[in-house]
């Protein structure tokens, strides 16, 4: 079949998709393969473009950051606690670690899977209860 003059693949997009589906998937790099290198890229796009993107690109933006940041917390309060507790050799540590990462790692890698896939379709998605509003 072919397409009328004019007609390019990947012209569908709509302002600012690309960057949006970025900021998702440098989030999801933070969560799942390099933590430092996939925050810092993320802060970049942030920083470079948080007032210039489009509102599609600006809300998603928003919400990895915010997200990563609440994942940051999340983890220190965890090794935090079980510093507190008795260390890491307290026979309890793996237990919250394995309760860490099934709950609370699991469900931000979820939002960064569902956010991937609202980018990848163009709309907006804003993270229960950890994400910002979308202005």
């Amino acid at each position: 079949m072919t397409e009328g003059p004019g007609h390019e693949e990947g012209n569908d997009d709509l302002p600012g998709q690309e960057l949006a589906i970025g900021a998702e998937v440098l989030y999801l790099i933070n969560l799942l393969v390099l933590p430092f290198f996939g925050f810092f890229g993320l802060l970049v796009l942030y920083v470079r473009f948080r007032r210039t993107a489009p509102l599609l690109a600006r809300c998603h933006l928003a919400q990895t950051l915010a997200a990563s940041l609440w994942a940051a917390v999340l983890l220190l309060a965890v090794n935090a606690l079980i510093l507190l507790l008795g260390g890491y050799d307290a026979p309890y540590t793996w237990v919250m670690l394995v309760l860490y990462f099934s709950i609370c790692h699991t469900t931000l890698v979820m939002l960064g899977v569902i956010g991937l896939a609202k980018a990848m379709a163009g709309k907006q998605y804003r993270y229960p209860l950890i994400g910002r509003p979308c202005r």
